[in-house]
């Protein structure tokens, strides 16, 4: 996964009302750390664009006609995608932030925040950490606490490498800086994450960390 040529933070944007998608994708474009690089309508066209424009960061909405937004996210971690995904939506139901979270997706953030925030958050998304709404918070908080069902995988199952790409991940770290870090390209980082996702039989970097925090990484 690479940024763009200028720096930013490359988004893809998966939602299936054209204005909103289109306000969202001109509010990014104005900001100097982040560009849009793509916009879907549908979850079906947002997995073949995640895969080909390999963005930094996914937009992706929860509540889409057809393939809805928990579809569209598992298809997409189904099909290797590492990028960060954010869950952005109308819904404050604590079910779906928590439904979310186990398919796979980096943040949940609802469509009443005001454009800075949404600026400030999506930053905050695209090097690496958690984001989610205020009022979410609790909801996911109950998320994390809940242990990972992993019994049967223990840390000597993975290779020194596969560990120290944990270890950074648990701290937060990008792509980018876990290549600095290693000094690799951040391809390879990109696909010792797939395997390292693939070997823990997980979904994204937030039930990697949970799960590197219980075995005391």
């Amino acid at each position: 996964m690479t940024t763009s040529i200028n720096g930013r933070a490359k988004i893809l944007i998966v939602d299936d009302h054209p204005l909103l998608r289109k306000g969202v994708m001109q509010l990014i474009d104005l900001d100097d750390e982040l560009e849009t690089v793509g916009e879907a309508s549908n979850g079906v066209e947002g997995v073949e664009l995640a895969l080909t424009l390999d963005p930094d960061l996914i937009l992706l909405d929860l509540n889409m006609h057809g393939m809805d937004g928990i579809d569209t996210l598992k298809a997409m971690r189904d099909k290797g995608v590492v990028a960060r995904i954010v869950i952005y939506t109308v819904s404050d139901n604590d079910e779906d932030i928590i439904t979310a979270i186990k398919a796979g997706a980096d943040g949940y953030l609802l469509k009443d925040m005001e454009p800075p925030k949404l600026l400030e958050r999506l930053k905050e998304a695209a090097v690496g950490k958690m984001v989610v709404s205020e009022k979410m918070t609790e909801a996911l908080a109950s998320a994390l606490r809940a242990k990972p069902k992993i019994e049967s995988i223990s840390l000597d199952s993975l290779t020194s490498r596969e560990l120290q790409i944990l270890k950074l991940i648990v701290d937060g770290q990008s792509n980018k800086l876990i290549a600095r870090e290693l000094d690799i390209t951040e391809g390879t980082v990109k696909v010792h994450i797939k395997h390292l996702f693939k070997k823990l039989k997980m979904k994204s970097r937030i039930e990697a960390a949970v799960w590197g925090v219980h075995q005391g990484v």
